[in-house]
């Protein structure tokens, strides 16, 4: 990336409103994720889902922690095993009130059950194998028969169940690829003998490597790629991990196998040219190489009609990135998913709140979490990122590079969308950690592009929307930098920065006699544009 200012290339698209359409499949608001869940008991958690749900459409929601003491679902009497449902009952019966269905995943042990304790997270998550995987699957059969009964098995054949979280990763799973599988088997049975048509899948591991530190049963430190520089990188093959050798050991031990997951962060971790450590974002269509890259492996695969759901996915895994607050990080979520429409069935943000404590909570107001929406309400430009991409219909009439136009197939309306990636930003959007210098520096990149919409065949006289979200517009962290950054913000602060956050300039057109409409305007940088019929 290099701090430049010329002219970006133009992006043009054209479509007949009347034209034959291909079927859209809205991948990018099938699942989202969140931190534990014990943070779903919080009233500010269950309000930040009820609006991804409403304004983003987001149907499921995944999290860790099912498991972990602080849900008190499993303990271990001098008479056995006691169940306690109670906490899970009141996050799952909150999800299903707003309209979401849990994507579960099983995991982490719990406490009486875990061979490892403390592992992972402030929190204290126990990252490693059940000690008996025949009280584990106890628990799977248990805890089932208890979602069966208070939701009805119709409910609970819509849900996914996915086994653990990036076992590759010894803080996650202090076990071996083997033991994974014995656990993967354990679950799955257990499901598939209370209800054949349960949807089961794995292995969720994380990242995509250009090397074999993940060809053994842990991880060899000693196997990571050498690159004297990172744009060495893309000529190296970027594979996801396990996922070839997890499928032929399921096909060769009977073990079903409804969907595919894993974590395709767009980042790279490798050793320098003197053996240290090297971390970097990669190339800025990463997201686009990496799922159709995957998507070839499971088509070839044992399992070819396997789902595909990437249960993690941001610009980085970093709870602490400023660049997750920044206009940039919407503009990048737009290209990524408008990029690999067709590859895969979801491509799951990381996460939709800052109600999140991994790595505790956030030490101010805007800390470069996650979430599409902060601890205290005010929604981040990658809200806006979803809520536009919400809009656009089931009917894909365009699609050039930087934008899409579209057509919901109920009531035969358009809808456009369009964003400024700058050229001059090779990369995926840059990390920027432990200051906001490096999030400034990639907002102040690039220069205009223009923008020119053609549509034909509208209804005579039509309205349309015009929407622009970036820098100023929608922006809530710009919004707090301006009054002073205020640590904490007074009660009336908050809900001036909570309505300024939604302040977006909107304009209305009208299509001509008849019924076309041209759309010429100049974007500037990591800007996203949105043309909708009213």
């Amino acid at each position: 990336m290099t701090a430049t200012w010329r002219p970006s290339r133009p992006v043009r698209v054209e479509a007949d409103s009347r034209a034959a359409g291909e079927p859209l499949h809205h991948h990018w608001s099938q699942v989202v994720g969140a931190g534990r869940a014990a943070e779903g008991l919080r009233a500010n958690w269950q309000e930040h889902l009820r609006t991804v749900a409403g304004e983003c459409g987001f149907r499921y929601v995944n999290f860790h922690g099912l498991f972990h003491d602080d849900m008190f679902v499993y303990r271990m009497a001098e008479d056995g095993p006691v169940y306690n449902f109670q906490y899970i009952d009141e996050v799952f019966d909150r999800l299903l009130e707003a309209r979401v269905r849990p994507f579960v995943e099983f995991g982490f042990s719990p406490g009486d059950l875990a061979r490892e304790k403390s592992t992972v997270f402030w929190w204290g998550g126990h990252g490693s194998p059940p000690t008996d995987l025949t009280a584990w699957a106890a628990l799977i059969t248990v805890t089932v028969e208890h979602w069966r009964a208070r939701y009805g098995p119709r409910e609970v054949r819509s849900w996914y169940f996915g086994v653990w979280n990036e076992p590759n990763f010894d803080a996650f799973f202090r076990g071996t690829r083997t033991e994974y599988y014995r656990l993967y088997a354990a679950t799955v049975k257990a499901l598939k003998e209370l209800d054949p048509e349960l949807r089961v899948g794995g292995p969720a591991t994380s990242n995509f490597v250009p090397d074999a530190r993940n060809e053994g049963e842990t991880e060899d430190g000693t196997a990571f790629a050498v690159l004297e520089r990172p744009e060495d990188a893309e000529a190296l093959e970027w594979r996801p991990v396990w996922i070839e050798h997890f499928l032929d050991h399921c096909a060769k031990e009977g073990l079903p196998v409804d969907f595919v997951s894993c974590h395709p962060y767009p980042l790279a971790w490798v050793l320098d040219g003197d053996g240290r450590g090297m971390t970097f974002s990669r190339h800025a269509s990463a997201a686009a190489d990496d799922l159709a890259a995957l998507r070839r492996i499971v088509d070839a695969g044992p399992f070819p009609e396997a789902e595909i759901h990437l249960t993690e996915w941001n610009s980085s895994p970093f709870p602490r990135d400023h660049t997750h607050d920044f206009p940039q990080a919407a503009t990048f979520i737009v290209k990524s998913n408008l990029e690999t429409i067709g590859l895969v069935d979801s491509l799951s943000y990381w996460t939709f709140t800052d109600v999140f404590e991994e790595p505790g909570a956030g030490a101010t107001v805007f800390h470069g979490g996650f979430g599409m929406i902060n601890h205290q309400g005010i929604v981040k430009p990658s809200f806006h990122a979803y809520r536009l991409l919400h809009t656009l219909g089931d009917e894909l009439l365009a699609r050039v590079d930087g934008a899409v136009i579209t057509r919901d197939s109920t009531n035969g309306k358009i809808s456009c969308l369009a964003y400024h990636y700058p050229d001059e930003v090779t990369t995926s959007v840059p990390v920027s950690e432990p200051g906001r210098e490096v999030a400034d520096e990639t907002l102040a990149t690039g220069g205009p592009r223009i923008l020119e919409i053609d549509l034909s065949g509208l209804d005579p006289e039509c309205l349309l929307t015009v929407e622009t979200v970036g820098p100023f517009r929608g922006d809530a962290l710009a919004a707090w930098r301006s009054i002073g950054e205020p640590e904490p913000p007074s009660r009336e602060e908050l809900g001036a920065l909570r309505a300024v956050a939604r302040e977006v300039p909107q304009e209305t057109l009208k299509a001509d006699a008849e019924g076309r409409l041209h759309l010429q305007i100049g974007m500037r940088p990591w800007e996203i544009v949105s043309l909708r019929q009213v």
